[in-house]
């Protein structure tokens, strides 16, 4: 990724954070092996500022949309307070395999990461885990698949992916926990938005339709105008 394809993914950018589109399949940071990963590229994002901005939260590698960059310390902290206060409106897309029990409703699971030395780490539903909720509605589906908007009210890791399997949808793209395999995880970051001002509307962004899942979302109904 060049500095001008990392300055094209800006969605927003104030004094205190920038919002950027990240492309689904890359890391927001480098893992223990190290490998390409967004925060590599930050540099490009000062715009005189003496330090690069920093990540105020994280996508999972495959999920692609909203990602809010803190441009300071001070901005850091204060994002983070919104984050940890439930101030920031996340809303996510995602295509599932087949269909909701409701055209609505509140997924309330708790989450708990189990692990074992020959199949790595994954997240399960457990009355001990931590409490997470996720609401849903259907806006659409064709072909045994459903397009769904998700606005998840916690930010447990796999969060979306572990409460649509729950419900029998898990995400296409998404074996792990399901899902049918052979193409990218179909996992959205669509919009977000925050309180940043007091005096001010909230700001936020609107990330597009990744080309992964246009075909999918298309038939599901999806158009520019929706």
């Amino acid at each position: 990724m060049t500095p001008a394809q990392i300055q094209d993914r800006i969605l927003y950018r104030d004094g205190l954070m920038l919002i950027l589109d990240k492309p689904a399949g890359l890391p927001v940071h480098a893992g223990p092996a190290g490998g390409p990963n967004l925060e590599r590229h930050f540099d490009a994002l000062r715009f005189g500022f003496p330090k690069p901005p920093s990540l105020a939260h994280r996508l999972d590698r495959d999920t692609s949309g909203c990602l809010i960059l803190g441009r300071h310390a001070k901005a850091l902290r204060k994002i983070g307070i919104l984050f940890q206060n439930g101030k920031v409106d996340k809303t996510y897309w995602a295509v599932v395999a087949g269909t909701p029990p409701q055209e609505s409703g509140r997924i309330e699971l708790p989450l708990a990461k189990v692990s074992n030395k020959t199949g790595g780490w994954r997240i399960v539903g457990s009355p001990d885990g931590q409490a997470a909720v996720t609401d849903y509605v259907v806006r659409g589906q064709a072909d045994g698949l459903t397009w769904l908007e998700l606005t998840p009210h916690t930010g447990r890791t796999h969060q979306i992916r572990v409460h649509c399997a729950s419900i029998g949808c898990p995400l296409v793209g998404d074996p792990q926990y399901g899902g049918p395999d052979g193409k990218p995880l179909h996992l959205h970051s669509r919009a977000i938005s925050l309180p940043l001002y007091p005096k001010r509307d909230p700001v936020g962004a609107v990330a597009p339709v990744p080309p992964h899942m246009r075909a999918a979302l298309e038939a599901c109904g999806f158009t520019e105008a929706s």
